[in-house]
């Protein structure tokens, strides 16, 4: 009995952590993608009293677009893991109701014929009217294992019994989770509609400027040229020098550069909260779809007001330069790796300090209600996708 009671009470507990294996994956990923629309919406809100420029709000919008349709697709696969579970556990209790019902079956009839021959003489007289002595036997050892019967089967009645009732507990925990899922499916539904709605709408009023947004982007794609050639240069002087004779490639230089390209994919971010508003490489304009965009050597990270850049590994601050709607930057060296920060309002290192993954190198300039930083990542002269190697 006590070993009964040590497997049922395993079986409680056990039983929930499985289900809650099984959607556990699922669940964490909708959560991610929940909390970067959230953190969106709180971008939005903070410009509301401000005016927002229509294309940062274009952009704002357009990638909760892209988060509500990721997570759409999330709360599917989580409904079809729960409505897996769901029909699994329904056959399950199907299957232990017809067991516990023919227990009890059974049950009543051992204790019908208890009752019916209670009287000993009976039982005597039926083993006495055995036709031989091994028939005899087998009838002495069922009446005398009789009572054990009933009292096995009541035990069995039990067990299963409590079983049936763990298994309806989960039932039912199932069935108000995938009702759940489904009613949030359904909002989410409603939310993407209007914000393909907002989308369209903004579009509409900025595909009459066409003339004024390309005089915008032809003076944003100056800018963006001179800093992509300043860092260009500065990492080719690098190069240079790590070539020339007098160069001593240090080992603590070659066992940075192999920590750092270790931690592929497991980068901290380079601020504490944010989200990738620009991606990397060559992008057409969101509304004038026949302009392609300056190619982006790196990620634009959307940031709460005034936030601080991070350091996102142990490096050597190489150099710090002001470039024209960049405001001040930061470029940090990791052995042959290097990254670079820019938009910062202020500058809290100074050329040639260590520093360590998640130190402080300065506070984001404001712009429009947030801040924003500009983050690229390069190995040796080589420009790399930030997504690539910072934590997703």
């Amino acid at each position: 009995m006590r070993s009964f009671f040590g497997i049922l009470f395993f079986l409680i507990y056990l039983i929930p952590s499985v289900y809650a294996q099984n959607v556990s994956e699922q669940t964490k990923k909708r959560e991610e993608i929940e909390r970067e629309i959230a953190f969106l919406d709180k971008q939005l809100a903070a410009n509301k009293s401000r005016q927002l420029s229509s294309t940062k709000e274009l952009n704002f919008i357009q990638r909760k677009i892209t988060n509500r349709k990721k997570l759409l697709q999330q709360i599917e696969q989580e409904i079809k893991v729960i409505e897996s579970s769901t029909g699994e556990r329904e056959r399950e209790v199907e299957r232990l109701s017809k067991e516990l019902e023919s227990l009890k079956k059974n049950y009543a009839h051992l204790v019908y014929n208890a009752y019916k021959y209670r009287d000993r003489t009976v039982w005597i007289l039926y083993v006495l009217a055995s036709d031989n002595i091994e028939q005899g036997y087998r009838r002495w050892s069922y009446l005398k294992n009789y009572s054990g019967a009933i009292r096995q089967n009541a035990t069995a009645i039990k067990e299963k019994n409590s079983k049936l009732e763990v298994e309806i507990g989960i039932l039912t925990k199932t069935r108000e989770q995938s009702l759940k899922m489904k009613n949030q499916r359904e909002q989410e539904n409603r939310s993407l509609l209007q914000e393909e709605k907002s989308a369209k709408d903004i579009i509409t009023q900025l595909s009459r400027r066409e003339r004024e947004f390309r005089q915008q982007l032809t003076a944003k794609r100056k800018e963006i040229e001179r800093l992509n050639r300043e860092i260009e240069r500065i990492l080719a002087e690098a190069a240079k020098a790590k070539k020339s004779s007098d160069y001593k490639n240090t080992e603590a230089d070659r066992v940075l550069s192999d920590k750092f390209e270790n931690n592929k994919g497991r980068l901290p971010w380079p601020v504490k909260e944010g989200v990738i508003i620009d991606q990397f490489g060559q992008h057409n304009h969101p509304v004038f779809k026949n302009i392609k965009l300056p190619f982006n050597n790196g990620v634009t990270i959307s940031t709460n007001l005034n936030a601080q850049a991070l350091a996102v590994f142990d490096g050597i601050v190489k150099q710090i330069l002001v470039m024209p709607g960049y405001n001040q930057c930061v470029l940090v060296q990791h052995g042959n790796f290097y990254t670079f920060y820019t938009k910062l309002d202020r500058v809290s290192v100074k050329s040639g300090d260590a520093v360590k993954t998640g130190q402080v190198l300065g506070t984001l300039a404001e712009a429009e209600g947030n801040s924003a930083i500009h983050f690229q990542l390069w190995s040796g002269t080589v420009k790399q996708n930030p997504e690539h190697w910072l934590l997703k």
